[in-house]
């Protein structure tokens, strides 16, 4: 069978991992001179705890190729196929440094790496997409080729409580220009193509704020794949949660809803208090 890997910002839970078989591979966050593995031994807590101590921002890194060769070495022994995703290659060399581990261990032609050109359950969505083919005995030719077929249909956007974490980063284009008074707004960030985009800008309390935007997705939820949608939050309330649930159980489109915290990496570059909705369109 297939073996899927993905980096760590695919967000997606340890109980999903499980049931589908997924290996991750830890992207590196740096708080000041301290470096560790995203969702090992940092959690987005721990981040956003440092972050406001220190009034500075968080920083991440790709995988080290020792790690990535580390990982693969077993599944290349057993001369199994592998499909390694990985965040959009225009924000990490992740994917890079996967195509380097594929030539190290001289298996190319077992290791097929794909560039998500997306971040979060935008890339999750695909993981598990092709952890499903593979179970279903998928070749990675043939699930390489889906994965091509579903990346732009992938659409995965959220509202952040702060901007300052993605405006300190210079991870969206757009934000550099906003006054200090703007900082104050909440705006929907989509994520296309590889990039963050500003979109619509949200005022008031962060739970208005959420259901706004969630109410602002439907005619696009209607369109959906009806498989599954995430919501994807870092450290945002149960209330809020279970309210953004609620309101995609009234639509009666998707069979299966899923909450998923976002790691460290996400966690770093969009702060504390951003919810996402991502699915895959039809």
């Amino acid at each position: 069978m297939v073996k899927i890997i993905a980096d760590s910002t695919c967000d997606l839970s340890q109980e999903l991992l499980d049931r589908y078989d997924i290996a991750v591979l830890p992207l590196h966050v740096l708080l000041g001179e301290k470096e560790y593995y995203d969702g090992v031994t940092v959690t987005p807590g721990d981040i956003f705890e440092w972050s406001e101590k220190n009034k500075k921002e968080p920083k991440t890194s790709a995988p080290t190729l020792e790690e990535a060769v580390a990982l693969f070495r077993p599944y290349v022994g057993e001369g199994r196929e592998i499909v390694s995703f990985s965040i959009a290659e225009t924000m990490s060399s992740s994917g890079n440094i996967m195509r380097m581990a594929a030539r190290e261990l001289d298996a190319i032609k077992l290791i097929s790496v794909v560039d998500s050109a997306n971040l979060s359950t935008g890339m999750g969505l695909l993981v598990l997409e092709a952890a499903i083919m593979a179970q279903n005995g998928s070749s990675a030719a043939q699930i390489e080729e889906r994965m091509k077929e579903l990346k732009p249909r992938v659409r995965a956007s959220f509202v952040v409580d702060t901007l300052m974490y993605l405006y300190r980063g210079g991870r969206c284009g757009g934000l550099t220009a906003l006054s200090g008074g703007a900082l104050k707004l909440h705006p929907k960030i989509t994520v296309s193509d590889g990039k963050m985009h500003p979109g619509k800008r949200y005022r008031g309390n962060m739970r208005r704020v959420v259901m706004d935007y969630a109410h602002d997705l439907e005619e696009q939820l209607k369109t959906a794949q009806p498989d599954r949608v995430f919501i994807t939050h870092s450290g945002c309330s149960p209330e809020m949660v279970n309210e953004v649930r609620a309101y995609l159980e009234s639509l009666h489109i998707f069979r299966e809803i899923l909450e998923t915290t976002a790691g460290g990496v996400v966690s770093c570059h969009c702060g504390p208090g951003t919810l996402g909705i991502l699915f895959i369109s039809k």
